[in-house]
């Protein structure tokens, strides 16, 4: 019987390889269907609840095995924004 790895950390692990040129405090996210666009944004948001389903949601449909490091998120860019709009008047 193995520990479960919740989205939150396995998405922390992904984003500490491939920290390269954000600013402090910052992580880098793909986001995308098929052509992704780089989203830079503030790690205090992994920790929110809202989020933290985003991440579980994406996990359960999309697994985050990216070999090239980094998170990507294949969901539309509207959506993110959305979600992200919606993290930053908390």
């Amino acid at each position: 019987m193995g520990i479960k790895v919740t989205p939150f950390i396995q998405a922390n692990r992904i984003l500490r390889r491939s920290s390269t040129g954000v600013p402090k405090g910052h992580c880098a996210v793909d986001v995308g269907e098929s052509q992704k666009k780089r989203f830079v944004m503030p790690i205090s948001y992994l920790s929110q609840p809202l989020f933290r389903d985003f991440l579980a949601q994406a996990e359960e449909e999309f697994g985050f095995d990216h070999p090239m490091g980094g998170l990507t998120i294949p969901c539309k860019e509207d959506v993110f924004i959305d979600l992200t709009s919606r993290l930053r008047k908390l």
